[in-house]
């Protein structure tokens, strides 16, 4: 469960975008201004029940009197979208931690480059509109199954969207969707590429663009499927505060041991996607298996995700 601060924000609209997915719009309940946010950035989401969940902002980064998230009814579901399509109303009250960013347009890019498929249009509707306020150069790429599910589709093809944005439909058949291959074999000058969606669409885009000059390529992951707990393997992290060495058994995470020994870890989503517990790191090599850092970053050591990674080298030294 996360240890951020929570606000409690009123539900004030519920609009539904396409089959199966809806906006919800969130206000201050006594008509104050919200924390302001950058286009990319998401909300971590106390939905009754118990259940939290992150969900990127889809409105304007520079409006500062709402935040709107776009939801998607998963049929894998453990009960969080399902409670917000199914329960949430007008007047409603959600407990909401950030605004937090870890899929940030690059500054300083020359052209930027948007492949968005299904739900993850959300984050891209918010980089749109900052890209067209600052007259960027950009394209985007929606990838959907067909157009009953496609969010945002009426407000993409009208103006200022128009005639930058292609649909590819595949009716269900990937192999029938867009040649990511053929779209990404040439990277301009100054270009960035940013893609978020389903996990075999961004496997995809990985593939395609890894000729794409290092920290060019963003992602944005809603789950992380690259945790494999039987490869688990027992180290030791040190505080550098306190000089204490703990040991880290194989069958308890970095942040589990940290939180025995009495250390308030900041978490959220507690599998590597929303990059809360973040914690620097002074020695050591980290078994990174968190979906928020670049390869480029993962490379440094300089940080390490502790709900999730874990150690190449027989000890880990931490700043805290």
């Amino acid at each position: 469960m996360s240890t951020t601060p929570t606000k409690n924000l009123r539900v004030a609209k519920v609009n539904a975008e396409a089959s199966g997915i809806v906006t919800i719009e969130l206000v201050d309940p006594a008509g104050g201004p919200l924390t302001p946010f950058s286009a990319g950035a998401h909300l971590d989401v106390h939905i009754p029940g118990g259940f939290l969940r992150q969900y990127s902002l889809c409105n304007d980064p520079a409006e500062t009197r709402r935040y709107v998230i776009g939801v998607q009814r998963d049929r894998a579901s453990r009960g969080g979208s399902q409670r917000l399509h199914d329960t949430t109303g007008i007047g409603d009250i959600l407990g909401i931690g950030g605004p937090r960013n870890n899929f940030p347009l690059a500054e300083g890019a020359q052209r930027h480059r948007l492949i968005a498929g299904g739900i993850g249009i959300t984050p891209m509707m918010a980089m749109l509109s900052h890209l067209v306020a600052f007259g960027a150069d950009w394209h985007l790429d929606y990838c959907a199954r067909e157009p009953s599910v496609t969010a945002f589709r009426d407000r993409l093809t009208a103006a200022p969207y128009a005639g930058r944005v292609a649909f590819h439909y595949d009716g269900g058949d990937p192999a029938k969707g867009m040649d990511v291959r053929k779209a990404l074999a040439a990277q301009a000058p100054g270009e960035h590429l940013y893609c978020c969606g389903p996990t075999g669409l961004m496997d995809a885009v990985k593939a395609a663009s890894s000729h794409w000059a290092p920290g060019t390529v963003h992602f944005e992951y809603f789950v992380n499927e690259q945790v494999d707990a039987s490869v688990n393997t027992a180290f030791k992290i040190k505080i550098v505060s306190s000089g204490v060495v703990l040991d880290v058994p194989a069958h308890k995470s970095v942040m589990q041991v940290l939180r025995e020994a009495g250390h308030d870890i900041d978490s959220s989503c507690e599998e590597g996607i929303c990059g809360t517990c973040a914690t620097p790191v002074k020695k050591g090599v980290v078994d990174h298996r968190d979906m928020v850092l670049s390869d480029e970053e993962k490379a440094t050591n300089r940080w390490m995700m502790v709900c999730c990674s874990r150690a190449k080298s027989d000890l880990i030294v931490l700043d805290l």
